[in-house]
């Protein structure tokens, strides 16, 4: 067995140094009757014959970090946490389960319980109980619950709270704990100054540089450690890193502790806050208030309250100024129509220059609560960001990270699918003309235009009702999302039409769109097992259209001439059943040189549009059936 060689004496003393009452202890020696020494922590050292009978009264060696710790002091007085006081050598003694606790543990294991739950079972009729005051909890060291030096793991269980007790893996490791929650209970007390709190906060202000050069991860772990200790500005810098390693997709709360009261980080702080807070709703819930988490001014207060109301309403827009604050609007207006890798080129060349509006703020955090450029920020993009250097520090850039959009369409075949749960999607593109101009060419009667983002929910699209009451029943309006190849064609993608396919009644926008120049039109289906079942494209030029193809199965619709490049027999000469709709894709990308962007379609970033119907009323003499299904919860 190892002997502990961690220092107890220089540990409890310097704690026993360090400590100061906290507000109960000051009262009671303000009214008498107390003395400095009655609130000591300390106690002599016990002598080896001490815990050599407690140990032969035990029938066991104890472990080695309490026996260390028995020599420098025999017993202890904590004033934070439920354990009030642990006792000497000779006031321990086993638990032996007096309140029946392993029946009620046992009852809760099944065949799928780790190992650590076994242990837990068991603990409660081999525990060793440490503490002779406290608020109904309990400290237990298990002697069957054991590591490679011989440490038994500690558990503390607090009698009311009807929680799982806290595990600590040796009784040293729970006294550190209990050392940090001593600092971090006083770390705002006036006066509270000593070796270890000068020692953190230096640690602090080197975290902040080490941060600003791009060497996050040495800022995490000193920042980590200081935020243990309660230290001030610690955790409001390290959420900061947190934030932007997990990317606008985490849904944690994000605090940031006392710097959200500094009215220069109101900007970077705030809105990041209140995307967390309203992502955290659930529909239809009652509104909860937005709480900063530290007490602010009237001032940051109602800026806090206006900015939730851009973020709740999608309108917020992050502006930093300078240099980075223009990148920042190149990059938006590039990821707004899509080309979110062209987006996060501009920011990252951009890094460099961003300058922190307050003393701790280490990062552009705002960019994650911006609703088209949050969803740029991806975690590997955040991750490249914090190791950036910024504001002026030297350092090398990282290697950045590659594009995240694939080229061009065949991606729309990938499995998983790219807009599961959905079997179908149909697309239009048109040359030469700008995003805006799609609703004045295909958009429904009265041009609304486009309107804006529906932002990713839960699934991978959030598109509105396709059928509306004011439609009859054969209208099949699409809502698409409308944006900007890289090389000049307007798209519009609906990732989940609500009808099947192109049918009898289908007429292709394509003719419409194309007044100008040429319009391009597909629509697929998929069967349940994920193979191709319809696949539809049209081609049309000046308002005229030159050429389709309807393929179901093995059997092809055709009008007008079909260019031999997309010809679908040729096309899939000698294709596989899985690669179908994989070669039809690549041969329209490769005619055409278009392009679908993946993240912006499914991060739901781009404007909608609201199409005219894409089919036709029924003529004289045919039939349209339809059937309404109604769900009763």
């Amino acid at each position: 067995m190892i002997e502990n060689r961690f220092d107890w004496q220089q540990f409890l003393g310097r704690w026993q140094q360090e400590w100061i009452p906290d507000e109960d202890d000051a009262e009671e020696l303000a009214e008498g009757g107390v003395t400095p020494d009655d609130l000591a922590l300390a106690a002599p050292p016990a002598a080896e014959a001490e815990i050599a009978a407690a140990e032969e009264r035990l029938g066991t060696r104890l472990p080695p970090s309490y026996r260390q710790f028995l020599k420098a002091s025999n017993g202890w007085r904590l004033d934070q946490g439920s354990i009030y006081r642990l006792g000497a050598a000779h006031e321990i003694g086993w638990f032996g389960d007096p309140f029946g606790m392993t029946a009620i543990y046992q009852e809760g294991l099944t065949e799928r319980s780790t190992e650590q739950e076994v242990l837990l079972a068991g603990m409660w009729r081999r525990a060793l109980q440490l503490e002779t005051d406290s608020d109904m909890s309990y400290a237990l060291l298990d002697p069957g619950d054991t590591d490679e030096d011989g440490e038994w793991a500690l558990y503390v269980y607090k009698g009311w709270s009807g929680e799982l007790p806290d595990r600590y893996p040796s009784f040293r490791a729970y006294m550190q704990r209990m050392y940090q929650d001593f600092h971090s209970a006083r770390a705002n007390s006036p006066g509270f100054v000593n070796d270890t709190t000068r020692a953190l906060d230096a640690g602090v202000e080197r975290a902040r540089q080490e941060a600003l050069s791009g060497r996050w991860r040495t800022a995490r772990e000193l920042l980590t450690e200081a935020e243990r200790y309660g230290r001030p500005r610690a955790r409001g810098m390290l959420r900061q890193l947190e934030a932007l390693a997990h990317g606008s997709g985490h849904h944690g709360y994000h605090g940031f502790g006392e710097l959200v009261a500094d009215p220069r980080c109101t900007g970077e702080l705030v809105p990041v806050m209140a995307a967390a807070h309203l992502r955290e709703r659930r529909p239809g819930a009652f509104p909860d208030r937005f709480v900063l988490g530290t007490e602010t001014d009237d001032g940051v207060t109602a800026a806090a309250e206006a900015i939730l109301a851009q973020v709740r309403e999608g309108s917020y827009r992050y502006a930093p100024d300078g240099a980075f604050g223009q990148a920042v609007a190149e990059a938006r207006e590039s990821a707004r129509w899509g080309d979110t890798d062209a987006a996060w080129r501009l920011i990252r060349a951009a890094l460099p220059s961003w300058s922190p509006p307050g003393p701790d703020l280490l990062a552009p955090l705002g960019l994650l609560a911006d609703p088209v450029l949050g969803p740029v920020v991806t975690r590997e993009r955040g991750l490249e960001l914090l190791a950036t250097p910024r504001a002026g520090r030297p350092g090398p850039a990282p290697d950045p990270v590659p594009d995240l959009d694939p080229p061009g369409l065949s991606w729309l075949a990938d499995t998983p699918r790219w807009n599961a749960p959905h079997d179908s999607y149909r697309c239009l593109w048109v040359e030469g003309v700008e995003p805006e101009a799609l609703p004045g060419l295909v958009g429904e009667d009265g041009g609304a235009g486009l309107t804006a983002p529906p932002g990713r929910r839960d699934g991978w699209f959030h598109h509105g009702p396709h059928q509306r009451d004011d439609l009859a029943p054969w209208e099949d309006r699409a809502v698409m999302s409308v944006g900007r190849t890289a090389s000049g064609w307007a798209f519009g993608c609906d990732a989940a039409p609500r009808t099947s396919a192109a049918g009898t009644f289908f007429v292709s926008p394509a003719a419409a769109a194309s007044r100008g120049g040429r319009a391009v039109v597909l629509w697929a289906r998929r069967t349940r097992d994920g193979g191709l079942a319809v696949f539809h494209l049209s081609v049309a030029e000046r308002g005229e259209e030159r050429y389709a193809y309807t393929l179901r199965g093995t059997d092809v619709q055709r009008s007008g001439p079909v260019p031999e490049t997309l010809d679908p027999e040729r096309v899939l000469h000698g294709a596989g059943e899985a690669d179908r709709e994989r070669c039809l894709l690549a041969a329209v990308q490769d005619e055409f040189g278009l392009a679908l962007p993946r993240l912006a379609l499914a991060e739901g970033i781009l404007p909608q549009l609201t199409t005219r119907s894409w089919n036709r009323a029924p003529r004289e003499g045919e039939a349209y059936a339809y059937a309404t299904i109604r769900v009763v919860r």
